[in-house]
């Protein structure tokens, strides 16, 4: 069933990658040009969250979305997903936007751009290296998922790729190994990665950088 897991893996890879970037973008801007308290805490909140391990939150996470029917289908996987990358790529983007120039937006303002427009046409294309890093890094990290997939999905036919492997190996135990079909499992998970790390993995190196160096 590798077709559908893969089918499953790269629709909530995709749609959560892309929200996460969506939704930490503003954040993450709001919170490195905002100089106050609140905006330090938050953002000292936000780096904290990156310390907490998965497996503390998911039991909590599974007993408060069973309830509400988000578990066993991809759209639970998808909230996860989202929830649990978003205090990194904050933070991550964080850097980025603190190192744009601030005589910018200044300037824009000047011309009577409203901080939204500013963000909208101005810092979003200037902090496309650290988007784009951020977007690989979700991608890259949400692909190779397996604890979240493993507690929220029980239905076979909405398994992702790293649970489709696991099963395989369970199976293996019963029913011979088959070395064939295990290796051919892996080349299915880690050959899209590589192909993108190749692809991209210049601009991924080069946002690191500019980042750690700025």
């Amino acid at each position: 069933n590798f077709g559908q897991a893969a089918l499953n893996t790269a629709l909530v890879v995709a749609a959560s990658a892309v929200t996460i970037v969506a939704i930490s973008a503003p954040a993450a801007y709001v919170l490195s040009r905002t100089a106050s308290r609140t905006s330090s805490a938050l953002t000292l909140l936000f780096a904290l969250g990156i310390g907490i391990p998965d497996q503390l939150v998911v039991i909590p996470l599974f007993v408060m979305m069973q309830p509400i029917g988000l578990t066993n289908n991809l759209v639970g996987l998808y909230v996860v997903y989202v929830a649990s990358s978003l205090p990194f790529t904050v933070f991550l983007l964080t850097g980025f936007f603190r190192s744009l120039p601030g005589t910018l937006e200044e300037a824009a303002a000047i011309d009577g751009c409203s901080p939204f427009t500013t963000f909208r046409l101005i810092m979003l294309p200037l902090a496309r290296a650290g988007l784009v890093t951020a977007l690989i890094l979700n991608v890259i990290g949400l692909w190779n998922e397996l604890l979240f997939a493993l507690i929220f999905i029980q239905d076979t036919k909405k398994e992702t790729l790293s649970l489709a492997l696991l099963g395989l190996l369970d199976r293996m135990q019963f029913t011979g190994a088959d070395w064939a079909g295990l290796f051919a499992g892996v080349c299915i998970i880690v050959l899209p990665m590589l192909a993108v790390y190749i692809y991209f993995g210049r601009r991924l190196i080069e946002g690191l950088s500019l980042g750690g160096a700025k």
